[in-house]
């Protein structure tokens, strides 16, 4: 086991290596003077210049790549053309507000959407088991930012039962303003989750409840719950969480718009702003570091297989 970590974690380095490599040749292959792009049409010489030298790109390119190579390694994403802060920085003061949303997002997300598969899957071909894929299917069809507003109507606007924007931290302001304004953005960004992974909790149950030992288990005469949870729900665990995975790239994507539509200060409203004022330092460090937390988080579901399945051994 310690050997298969040892060797997965040195697999992520030349991953990680090609991801830079591509967010490295995303600014210098652009078209036209990548300098001129991020200064503005109204921009002088002066100032063009200037950003020519802070990127570094008056050197040849494979010392350009030598050099920042050398900084990502050292932990220096860079600096911000307008903030003239660090990148690293910036993006420590942005990151409490992301991780949380992502946080709560994951954890109600499974808490529904388990039960609700593992329900469909029991009942399947039942009136329960359509309603649960119709569910599926509209929350993969509606736009992040269109739930957000419909949701922003109706329970801000008309019933005033939440803050309609913001974000307060529960470290400084406590757990009651925390929860009510993470509320609204967590419904939002949990909807395609919950899709994602009602629809293969659904798949694998059904699956499993078709097995033999399924079978076995209700002739010595165990309980439906005893065999849903015990039995199908354990042996459909592998699946699961590994849509989980897959449904954390669908959740970086989700948090830029989600952040914008609540007005969030965090990670994704950072990305957004970052775009808009071309600040391809704060752009670049901010696509490695969701690469690096989706490949961490994938490498730590893998090594979850063995405890959820015993048959499994690395």
């Amino acid at each position: 086991m310690l050997f298969y970590i040892i060797k997965r974690i040195l697999m992520t380095i030349p991953v990680m290596v090609v991801v830079a490599l591509f967010v490295f040749l995303m600014l210098r292959l652009s078209p036209g003077d990548p300098a001129a792009v991020i200064a503005g049409d109204y921009a002088t010489a002066e100032d063009v210049e200037r950003i020519r030298e802070q990127l570094g790109l008056s050197e040849p390119i494979v010392v350009q790549f030598t050099k920042w190579l050398g900084q990502l390694v050292q932990g220096d994403l860079g600096t911000s053309i307008f903030s003239n802060k660090p990148v690293a920085e910036l993006i420590a003061q942005r990151i409490e507000p992301t991780m949380l949303l992502a946080l709560t997002t994951i954890l109600f997300s499974v808490f529904v959407a388990v039960p609700l598969g593992t329900l469909a899957a029991y009942r399947a071909g039942s009136w329960v088991d359509r309603v649960v894929m119709l569910f599926s299917v509209g929350g993969f069809s509606v736009p992040v930012f269109v739930l957000g507003y419909v949701l922003i109507y109706v329970l801000s606007l008309n019933l005033k039962l939440l803050p309609v924007q913001g974000y307060r931290s529960p470290f400084t302001e406590g757990i009651g303003p925390f929860l009510a304004h993470i509320t609204l953005p967590t419904l939002t960004l949990s909807v395609i989750f919950i899709a994602l992974i009602a629809r293969m909790t659904r798949a694998s149950v059904i699956e499993v409840l078709e097995e033999d030992y399924v079978r076995t288990a209700r002739s010595k005469g165990q309980s439906e719950f005893k065999v849903l949870l015990r039995h199908a729900l354990r042996n459909a665990a592998v699946p699961i969480i590994t849509v989980i995975g897959i449904g954390i790239a669908l959740l970086i994507g989700g948090v830029v718009v989600t952040e914008s539509v609540f007005n969030i200060p965090g990670l994704g409203r950072l990305v957004l702003d970052a775009v808009l004022a071309r600040d391809y330092p704060i752009i670049q460090g901010l696509i490695l570091f969701f690469s690096f937390v989706y490949i961490l988080l994938n490498l730590l579901i893998d090594l979850s297989y063995s405890l959820l399945d015993p048959r499994i051994r690395y």
